[in-house]
């Protein structure tokens, strides 16, 4: 379908919270350019987008899918700031070649926020080490982390700090539970580290969402979704999607909440469920 063959749909109410797909979401639906994505997921009241894998698109990709979203009035929500550092000690052992490499990403992300208008991006703190007390580990994740920041406050950007479930998909991870995330974010002390609070990795992890969310709150700036088991679209799962929301909407929430899950049903019927679910579950 192309995007003259697709226009606004007269009558479509925008979704109450600022839903992000994210690209290959809609392809059967829309077609494979980004651009034709993004204008379908506006037609169907999305207002925000997100793209984990956006600072490895080439510049001209960039600026051609910021152009799209400020003409289609869309937030963008988050991209990873750095892939290198996400899957090693990069992090907790405190060495200064891994900071280094860590921080050249963080000046490289303020420009690629600058070209998508983004505010928040993606860090995932690295793995743990057996021979090093958690104690240290953690000192180490919140001097780096400090530095990270530094770089992104004069640019009013945020590095949101995502705990990864160890159960079901990443083992050994530094940061896993929202305490915890919590309290490097208090240790951090800047307005440009945050929590992403990711609902499929805590139900996996930890469950005990709603209080986790009340209790985290004055550290948590973005959301991430996904019904477990599956980490298919809400309501094929066992969280109460609808319920959350309504809680995270009453809490005054007017930031991103990131679709990164996949469909149960393939193909453009899967593509259409996601879009139904988001309409079941955006009615509290």
């Amino acid at each position: 379908m192309s995007s003259a063959a697709s226009p606004r749909k007269p009558g479509v109410t925008p979704f109450r919270l600022k839903y992000a797909p994210h690209f290959g979401m809609f392809r059967n639906l829309a077609n494979d350019d980004p651009i034709d994505q993004l204008k379908f997921a506006a037609d169907q009241g999305f207002t925000a987008w997100e793209d984990n894998g956006m600072a490895g698109r080439p510049v001209a990709e960039q600026e051609r899918i910021g152009k799209a979203l400020t003409d289609l009035g869309m937030t963008f929500g988050v991209f990873v700031v750095s892939m290198d550092t996400a899957w090693g000690p990069h992090f907790v052992e405190g060495k200064e070649e891994s900071r280094e490499l860590f921080l050249k990403d963080c000046r490289a992300a303020v420009e690629v926020a600058q070209r998508v208008n983004a505010t928040w991006m993606t860090v995932v703190p690295g793995t743990m080490v057996p021979n090093l007390e958690m104690g240290y580990q953690t000192a180490n994740v919140v001097d780096q982390l400090r530095r990270g920041a530094e770089i992104f406050e004069p640019h009013g950007l945020v590095m949101v700090l995502e705990a990864l479930n160890p159960w079901r998909d990443h083992p050994g991870q530094f940061l896993s539970k929202i305490p915890q995330a919590f309290e490097v974010c208090r240790a951090v002390n800047s307005p440009s580290c945050k929590i992403l609070f990711d609902l499929y990795h805590q139900q996996v992890t930890e469950g005990n969402l709603i209080p986790n969310i009340y209790l985290a709150w004055n550290e948590i700036a973005y959301f991430q979704i996904g019904d477990n088991p599956g980490r298919c679209e809400p309501g094929t799962g066992e969280i109460n999607y609808k319920n959350v929301f309504g809680h995270i909407h009453a809490k005054g929430y007017d930031g991103v909440l990131g679709m990164e899950h996949g469909a149960s049903i393939r193909g453009a019927e899967g593509e259409t469920a996601v879009i139904d679910a988001y309409r079941a579950a955006d009615t509290f």
